[in-house]
């Protein structure tokens, strides 16, 4: 008996430290169930045990199987998960293909907003193509304490800002909002043809972004064979990006000629960086030249499809040295000025210039003006849930006309490594804090998908900190 009081009063201790620290009282009314456990015993938890037969075996692995459930969703919770990495956007400091451990304590986990969800699942069940999770309850955000906050040059997994809207068919998951401004540009100049920006004020051209929106988003809404039909879904249960935080909050933010700037000064590039470059080979690349600049078939598909690739300094510089295998390779400055943040404004930013934008940061203020509420209305009317519109050149936030906005969270600017090959903040804007997820650690695995068998892990990799990968 005084064992299983030692038990239970270690069992309790944990217990309660648990819930000062996600600061949840309610998980007081557990208290009397994990007393009948080890003292009382009069819940027959584990009933099944004096049956017989078929029963027996068939609830064993229940029991077990739900244990596992409930542990895993507990640990993924507030402690970590594994992250794997599906695309080249972070490239070369992560790799396609690195697993990731993702530490939710670093920043501090997240109460879960939709609690009920299957444990390992994102967001669908992947037999059923399903939602994995119930949206209610649905609880507000609230974050406890972690070991420190997203600093600058960090890594970091979060939720994809611009996933709150979806078509339900996965090819047309990536941006529903790009998606809708394209599709109403292309619309509104076959109905009205060009517009002339150079003769219009901001007022205007807001304006005419305002058709434009609700063209494409009549358009993709009502299209349902070809998009399927529109969803949303919670902050937590968004897709799961990462990405390298260049921005933090209060600061102003430039980008001159791929170099980005924070408050006027150049922040370090990461030693790993890529652009794309056109390249011309006399012959194919031997498999050890690939091998050894971290250059992937993904990489060589890009080449002879669009002519070019992303490269790092390094690999630029070997290639260039390689007049057997390069003709020439010089770096594709093209400017993409349609679609960068914000989509309905003209700036004149690109992916290379962009900028300056201020960083959005909690209790700080910022003046309203017509000039840039293209930039802050997202954050002020969708992440922190506001009703913000416009008339007559006027800005109106909950009924209320607005001159000035103080912001309830901190926001973050972030970019990938691919620099031309990434969707990032240029693309979609800020990141809230909200929608932070953890901080990778290490990689506790890395295999090449170009490569299979024993050939295609990356040993190197294996368990390397990814604090390292500056």
């Amino acid at each position: 008996m005084k064992a299983q009081w030692a038990k239970f009063v270690i069992v309790l201790a944990l217990y309660l430290l648990f819930l000062y620290w996600v600061k949840s009282w309610w998980g007081l009314l557990v208290v009397p169930f994990i007393f009948d456990a080890y003292i009382t015993k009069r819940i027959k938890w584990q009933w099944w045990k004096e049956a017989e037969g078929p029963v027996k075996f068939v609830m064993s692995w229940v029991d077990a199987l739900v244990f596992a459930l409930v542990a895993v969703y507990f640990i993924n919770l507030f402690f970590f998960q594994n992250y794997v990495i599906p695309s080249s956007s972070l490239e070369k400091s992560l790799l396609t293909g690195d697993y990731l451990f993702v530490s939710k304590v670093s920043y501090g986990p997240r109460i879960p907003q939709t609690p009920l969800t299957m444990p390992l699942t994102q967001h669908t069940l992947p037999v059923f193509e399903t939602k994995s999770y119930i949206e209610w309850p649905h609880w507000d955000y609230r974050r406890v304490s972690g070991l420190g906050k997203v600093e600058l040059n960090d890594i970091v997994v979060f939720n994809y800002p611009a996933g709150d809207t979806i078509c339900a068919k996965p090819q047309f998951q990536t941006d529903y909002y790009n998606m809708v401004y394209s599709y109403g540009e292309s619309l509104y100049q076959q109905q009205r043809g060009n517009p002339d920006f150079s003769a219009m004020n901001a007022t205007e051209i807001y304006e005419l972004y305002k058709d434009v929106y609700a063209l494409g988003r009549h358009y993709v809404d009502n299209n349902v064979q070809q998009f399927g039909k529109i969803d949303s879904r919670p902050t937590d249960r968004r897709e799961n990006y990462v990405k390298r935080c260049v921005g933090l909050p209060g600061q102003t933010l430039q980008i001159k000629d791929r170099t980005v700037y924070l408050d006027g000064k150049p922040n370090k590039e990461p030693d790993n960086v890529q652009y794309t470059y056109r390249v011309k080979l006399r012959q194919s690349l031997p498999d050890d030249v690939m091998k050894d600049l971290g250059i992937s078939m993904e990489d060589l598909t890009s080449l002879n499809q669009q002519g070019y690739m992303p490269l790092t300094r390094r690999a630029v510089a070997t290639l260039s040295k390689r007049k057997d295998l390069v003709e020439r390779i010089e770096l594709n400055t093209e400017a993409r000025l349609q679609e960068v943040y914000p989509r309905n404004a003209v700036t004149g930013w690109t992916r290379d210039n962009y900028g300056p934008v201020w960083i959005p940061k909690k209790g700080e203020k910022i003046e309203l003006t017509m000039d840039n509420i293209a930039i802050y209305e997202r954050p002020i009317r969708v992440y922190e849930g506001n009703d913000l519109k416009v008339s007559n050149g006027q800005i109106y936030i909950n009924g209320t006309l607005a001159k000035d906005y103080t912001f309830k969270m901190d926001y973050y600017w972030m970019m990938g490594d691919n620099r031309h090959n990434s969707a990032d903040s240029r693309y979609w804007g800020f990141v809230p804090e909200d929608h932070i997820v953890g901080k990778p650690i290490f990689i506790w695995w890395s295999s090449d998908p170009d490569r299979s068998g024993l050939g295609g892990i990356r040993w190197s990799r294996l368990f390397r900190w990814v604090d390292g990968i500056k």
